[in-house]
């Protein structure tokens, strides 16, 4: 524990510098955004696809028009 502390200590003491005025939870919601998309697309067939999901969902681009539909 003491040398992982000792080796991020000028980022810890960052924190303390800006007076905990920045917060690392809009990273973390994306971290969480993207490994809920990348658990749903469980399954598919290259990484490709899964960066375009990727996108879709953290850029919230438009859905592509389905060339078949469902009943």
């Amino acid at each position: 524990m003491a040398r992982m502390v000792r080796k991020h200590r000028a980022l810890i003491l960052n924190w303390f510098k800006a007076k905990g005025q920045i917060s690392n939870g809009v990273v973390e919601g994306l971290n969480n955004k993207a490994k809920l998309t990348m658990r749903k697309s469980y399954g598919f067939s290259s990484t490709e696809v899964l960066e375009i999901a990727l996108l879709h969902a953290l850029g919230k681009l438009p859905e592509p028009k389905l060339t078949h539909e469902f009943w």
